[in-house]
């Protein structure tokens, strides 16, 4: 999908910015906060990026890839939409990790104006139902059906619909692919009336309220998952250990935490090759999305069950 290019610049923004109040209302101008909600692998991240037009959440096959709250920021014309992607909501585990990611997802969807629930067109499972048994009573919920172009028999859709009107009164639903946009535009078009009118909360050129530092731990575990597919449990992580900058230029170096021996193995691969490849895939994405020299370096550490340790886990920057 071609996206917009826009300001590196406006990737880090400064914490004292986000705690402005909200700027004096111009007439007719738009402003509210919309949560991206759904199980695991329904393309959550994928939409978020679309929607603001670049990539601010990292993708992959694998579940559970994103981790954290995510605010992506889209202003068009007169309206400025703050989107907030959630990992998807973990019924399957029971550890310190997927506790803290199901605290995310409920946090998250408590102050928004509107709350768009992802689903796979066509298909509604236990894991559906247990995300929409969450949402509060009381704000509007946009259906949006997602990887339209993946469902087989079109005729199928309509009686589909319906039986999801039984399940929730939905504000609309939105049978859309996150990888059109002319879509992607479509449900921007819809969302808009459902935000209040108020002063943006951010410059017009804030794509995210993350840092280049969380964005570059990101994009290293995005690679991560993409390169060592099923082989690696989603028990790992990534820490910045060093961000400098000067200019144009990022020196940074981070590690790779896995929980076992054999983790490690999978992820350096043969003579060092696949944590090789890791690297130089992030360090050339990271430089066309943050217009910048990137010199990375990559460690691997063994941190045996981290993700059920809630010390470990508050130290490697899950809130």
């Amino acid at each position: 999908m071609n996206v917009e290019r826009r300001p590196a610049r406006r990737y880090n923004v400064k914490l004292e910015d986000l705690n402005q109040p909200p700027a004096t209302p111009v007439p007719g101008q738009r402003c509210g906060l919309v949560a991206i909600v759904g199980r695991p692998n329904v393309g959550k991240s994928t939409l978020l990026n679309a929607l603001v037009g670049q990539k601010v959440s990292i993708t992959s096959r694998k579940a559970q890839t994103t981790r954290h709250r995510i605010t992506g920021i889209r202003t068009l014309e007169d309206t400025q939409y703050i989107f907030v992607d959630t990992p998807g909501f973990q019924t399957r585990h029971s550890n310190a990790l997927n506790r803290n990611l199901n605290r995310t997802v409920l946090s998250s969807v408590a102050d928004v104006d509107v709350v768009l629930f992802v689903v796979e067109a066509g298909r509604y499972g236990m894991d559906d139902a247990k995300v929409l048994a969450l949402l509060p009573e009381g704000k509007p919920v946009i259906l949006v059906a997602n990887k339209l172009d993946k469902l087989v028999r079109r005729a199928e859709l309509a009686p589909w619909l319906k039986s999801m009107q039984e399940r929730h009164p939905f504000a609309e639903f939105v049978p859309m692919t996150a990888k059109r946009p002319e879509e992607v535009r479509r449900l921007l078009e819809i969302v808009r009336p459902y935000l209040p009118e108020q002063g943006w909360w951010y410059d017009e050129d804030t794509l995210t309220d993350r840092s280049e530092r969380f964005l570059v731990s990101e994009m290293i575990r995005e690679k991560l998952f993409r390169l060592t597919g099923d082989e690696l449990p989603y028990t790992s992580t990534v820490v910045i250990d060093k961000y400098e900058e000067q200019g144009r230029l990022r020196r940074i170096a981070a590690t790779i935490i896995v929980e076992r021996d054999a983790h490690k193995g999978m992820v350096i691969g043969d003579g060092g090759e696949r944590l090789k490849r890791i690297g130089t895939e992030a360090r050339q994405e990271l430089e066309k999305l943050l217009d910048a020299k990137i010199f990375l370096e990559l460690w691997v550490k063994v941190r045996s069950g981290w993700a059920d340790d809630e010390e470990r886990l508050r130290s490697y920057g899950y809130e």
